[in-house]
């Protein structure tokens, strides 16, 4: 079934401008973009823009923890570490999978409702994390996060991990699998390199919260640079750095490395400022993301966007430092290209049809035009716009309504599950 976006604006992070389209979407790619001017092609359904609505690539969280939406609001306005030990693990302890299950699903409603196609989460019983996934349509890049503790705990840890990617690593093509050490401070140098060696003799990503916090950089027990290449982190086929605040950007990254920048949560928990400016000038590669709920404590990539566009421009006092087109290309391919996730995350034609649709019909799009479509959707826009979510070609958001998840259910679950964990 092909469905016809008609006389709509297409804006992504590599255009300088939008461009006014018909876009046809077909057997869950984008198999056609014309002019508006031209006669549109014929399709099974139609959205008709009239020149009001926008259609961006659909948003890729490139760090968080879902479930952990149930512990929203723990411990708040409390340092890292402290937050951590006294507020968050205590609690997780009282986690099960069924609860981790609507907790993600909790999650999801949030992010697809605000545009995001695709997330990075690394939690607990991944397993019902991607049963979460393949029944709503989402797409996501999951890993089991390993952290030490009794005699054999990494270990178990890591052949979990290896089982969720042998049974669902590329599964309808929604999922990519990567390894999951938590961090420095809760995996020892020596499992780090067992972790690494790991994921290049399966072919395996790695996702690592790294330098988060100034503290962690005196406790690596040598420079941050001579860490990565000790832990094996530079030569997996691919890893995400998470946070990256305290990485110095002097350091040389190969392409295979990308760093995420969690722009709110940082700021929240008083982590500091990621060097952004410096590491975009360097031509790395960065995401964005929101951190988990608990943390920051929204899923919004809008917000993700517009705190990082404002933040850097204020630190440097440089009004046109960090672009909007930066921030969107963060937002969208960054993330989608960290993950493995390709053909995603740009508006071309044959690419996947993950997709937000924007209303512009509102007050605070007046005056929008294909010259500064981008800035507006930054600095002006917000989820409210999103009138729909589509992944593959396929609703999973449209209008306040769900096509493929029980909303109802799921916050009556969710919840439950709040009210269990923390009783």
């Amino acid at each position: 079934m092909a469905t016809l976006f008609k006389d709509v604006y297409i804006q992504d992070g590599s255009r300088a401008k939008a461009e006014r389209v018909h876009l046809l979407v077909s057997k869950g790619r984008i198999e056609q973009i014309i002019d508006a001017s031209q006669t549109p092609p014929a399709a099974d359904k139609i959205v008709s823009g009239r020149g009001h609505m926008a259609v961006i690539p659909g948003f890729v969280n490139a760090h968080t923890h879902a479930a952990m939406a149930l512990l929203r609001g723990l411990g708040e306005e409390t340092a890292l570490m402290e937050w951590l030990q006294t507020r968050i693990w205590p609690v997780e302890d009282k986690l099960t999978p069924d609860y981790i299950y609507w907790g993600t699903l909790s999650a999801m409603l949030e992010m697809l409702a605000s545009g995001t196609t695709c997330f990075a989460d690394m939690y607990f019983e991944m397993e019902r994390v991607a049963e979460a996934v393949l029944g709503a349509g989402m797409k996501a890049a999951l890993c089991r996060g390993i952290t030490a503790g009794e005699p054999g705990k990494i270990e178990r840890s890591l052949q979990n991990n290896l089982d969720l990617a042998k049974n669902y690593h590329g599964r309808e093509g929604l999922i990519t699998v990567q390894l999951g050490p938590h961090a420095p401070y809760t995996v020892p140098m020596n499992y780090m390199k067992l972790i690494t060696d790991s994921a290049k003799t399966h072919g395996l990503g790695v996702h690592f919260h790294f330098l988060e916090t100034q503290g962690e950089l005196g406790n690596l027990g040598m420079s941050a640079e001579d860490y990565l290449n000790e832990s094996g982190l530079l030569n997996t086929p691919y890893t995400v750095l998470a946070h990256a605040v305290y990485l110095d950007p002097a350091i040389t990254l190969p392409d295979s490395v990308s760093l995420v920048h969690n722009p709110c949560s940082n700021l929240k928990l008083g982590s500091g400022v990621m060097p952004l400016t410096e590491w975009l000038d360097k031509g790395a590669n960065v995401a964005l993301g929101t951190d988990g709920a608990s943390s920051n404590n929204r899923l919004d990539m809008w917000e993700e966007m517009r705190t990082a566009a404002l933040l850097h421009k204020g630190v440097k006092r440089d009004p046109v430092i960090v672009s909007a087109l930066d921030v969107l290309r963060m937002a969208t391919y960054e993330g989608a290209r960290a993950f493995g996730f390709s053909q995603k995350g740009m508006i071309r034609e044959g690419w996947f049809a993950d997709l937000v649709l924007v209303n512009l019909d509102r007050p605070h799009y007046i005056g929008v035009n294909e010259e500064n479509l981008a800035m507006y959707l930054v600095y002006a826009g917000s989820s409210a716009d999103v009138a729909g979510t589509m992944i593959n070609g396929r609703w999973i958001y449209r209008n306040g309504e769900y096509p493929t998840l029980d909303a109802e259910e799921i916050v009556s679950k969710a919840r439950e599950a709040r009210k269990a964990i923390i009783n």
